[in-house]
């Protein structure tokens, strides 16, 4: 989804012979994550290549059999992050980061993996606005330019066998009003659980997952600000420190 956003946004930005899609599948994709991308650059009119890494994932498997769980989830981001930096060297290309406001609220991505790139276009747009900002392309074109598959698949990062993002996260649905309460409001957990929106367990975790992925969002690469308050300029906080997260 957020790719297909960006390939959109880019294609109309800078004109659809400037943008060059990648899609770099493993055996966890499934067919109809990889026939939308090839059909989202068709209908933007832009340069797309598929580069399969399973391969490569395997290789390292092999020379690192200890690597399991999220390590290895994390091992398959990594590998498409060399192969876009790669690319970026050898053509001079930008490399877009797709990364949202609710992923990098929450350290919801890989360092040196999805999070790799020079530029953030969407850094600062929580995914439920990823998912509006894909209807709103569908609607100003007056055709589905991103098919309507993509934006109704259950979001998923695609690194195990059936993995979705709720498994590690609150729905999005949830966790936006949460996220903008704790971040763009400045409230205390106890007073986003007086306002109903989770209970107060649920508002600490989400505090201490925004608290403690400082440290990546320290690493990442610049971005629009859509928003009052956005991550860097107007939100730092320290990374080290002796207080409770």
């Amino acid at each position: 989804m957020c790719s297909s956003d960006l390939a959109a946004l880019a294609a109309d930005a800078l004109g659809p012979d400037r943008v060059h899609a990648v899609s770099m599948p493993t055996r966890f994709n499934v067919a109809e994550t990889k026939s939308d991308a090839r059909v989202v650059a068709e209908n933007l009119g832009i340069d797309f290549r598929e580069v399969p890494i399973e391969e490569m994932r395997l290789a390292f498997h092999d020379m690192l059999p200890e690597v399991e769980g999220l390590a290895a989830e994390n091992l398959q981001a990594r590998i498409r992050g060399v192969i876009l930096m790669s690319l970026s060297n050898q053509h001079g290309w930008l490399v877009l980061t797709t990364g949202n406001k609710s992923e990098g609220a929450t350290g919801y991505s890989t360092l040196y993996g999805d999070s790799v790139g020079g530029f953030a276009p969407i850094k600062d747009v929580p995914k439920v606005d990823v998912f509006q900002l894909a209807r709103h392309v569908n609607a100003t074109a007056g055709r589905e330019v991103i098919p309507a598959s993509t934006i109704e698949r259950p979001p998923s990062a695609e690194l195990r066998e059936g993995q979705r993002d709720e498994e590690s996260l609150l729905p999005y649905d949830v966790l936006d009003p949460v996220l903008h309460a704790y971040i763009e409001e400045r409230l205390s957990p106890q007073e986003i659980a007086e306002r109903g929106l989770v209970d107060l367990e649920v508002a600490r975790a989400v505090q201490r997952l925004v608290d403690r992925a400082e440290y990546k969002r320290r690493q990442g690469a610049p971005g629009l600000k859509v928003h009052p308050i956005a991550f860097g300029r107007d939100r730092r906080m320290p990374i080290t420190n002796r207080y409770e997260q």
